[in-house]
């Protein structure tokens, strides 16, 4: 019997390793490979007639500390912070609200938040520039009703590139929040009714602290993101605007400039990491970000 047990053991652990090897390949060839070759890049130089010389160098990273490089770094932060900042707050409230809805209401509501992924960003982000530029329709609107005399530049600026980050990676912020605000115990928030707590000390004392995981796991699928989606910037921003993406663009695009590009590559990989790093430390679960 001990020996059909060993048998039947082994037997699950050898297919579990199987199955396991379609996954291990496609992780090791389209994740492991290309970080590695971007990683060794990083240190090579840039080649006069093509685009990578054979010889080492940190002259890569050490460029980053160049004023241009650093006033970007700066401006991308403060936009990806502006960002996350406003999807959690258009999030939160929408999260909270689907999750004490009927199934039939949670099914409709989330779909309606899925569904514009089923079209282009571009086409989507190009329809908000019809609505927000100087004679578009939201302008024509506000001067037709008397709230503005003049029209309102809401894109080609910060303004556009901000509106246009927070379309496109609301959706990442719903998520994480609407799953941790749904598994929330309504017993807990009788139970703080019952001893007196009133509608801001449950949220605070209750709400939040429980829902904190889904707010980090927001943050993160929203704060990343944002310093890489060169392409909205470049749509809604009217190429004004930059964030790393832009500078990464540039150094492998315009510039030719493989190993720079290569490592701001790897800068963001490892601030990615970071992130993912401090949100493990502080208890979170990968299932959050995972199931996004």
């Amino acid at each position: 019997m001990k020996e059909k047990a060993g048998l039947t053991g082994r037997g699950k652990r050898m297919e579990r390793a199987i199955m396991a090897v379609p996954v291990s390949l496609w992780m090791v060839l389209f994740v492991a490979v290309p970080i590695g070759y971007i990683f060794i890049m990083s240190f090579l130089e840039q080649g006069d007639f093509s685009a990578v010389k054979l010889a080492f160098t940190l002259d890569n990273y050490r460029e980053m500390a160049n004023p241009l490089n650093l006033a970007v770094f700066g401006k991308s932060i403060v936009i990806a912070t502006v960002t996350t900042v406003l999807c959690l707050l258009i999030a939160y409230p929408f999260a909270f609200f689907v999750a004490q809805k009927s199934t039939i209401t949670k099914t409709v509501c989330m779909a309606f938040v899925m569904i514009p992924f089923m079209v282009s960003s571009l086409i989507r982000l190009f329809s908000w520039i019809t609505i927000l530029r100087r004679d578009g329709i939201l302008n024509t609107v506000l001067m037709d009703i008397g709230l503005i005399h003049a029209p309102v530049q809401l894109c080609y600026n910060m303004i556009g590139a901000v509106i246009g980050l927070v379309y496109t990676l609301l959706p990442f912020m719903i998520l994480p929040l609407y799953s941790s605000i749904e598994k929330l115990d309504p017993s807990l928030l009788e139970a703080a009714s019952d001893f007196g707590a009133h509608p801001l000390q449950r949220f605070v004392k209750v709400i939040l602290p429980l829902t904190f995981p889904g707010i980090f796991a927001g943050i993160i699928m929203v704060f990343i993101p944002t310093l890489g989606l060169f392409f909205v910037t470049d749509v809604m921003g009217g190429q004004k605007v930059q964030v790393i993406g832009n500078l990464i663009q540039n150094q492998f695009v315009t510039a030719r400039n493989w190993p720079a590009g290569a490592a701001l590559s790897i800068v963001l990989i490892l601030l990615t990491f970071l992130f993912i790093g401090i949100y493990k430390g502080c208890g979170g679960s990968m299932d959050d970000l995972g199931g996004v």
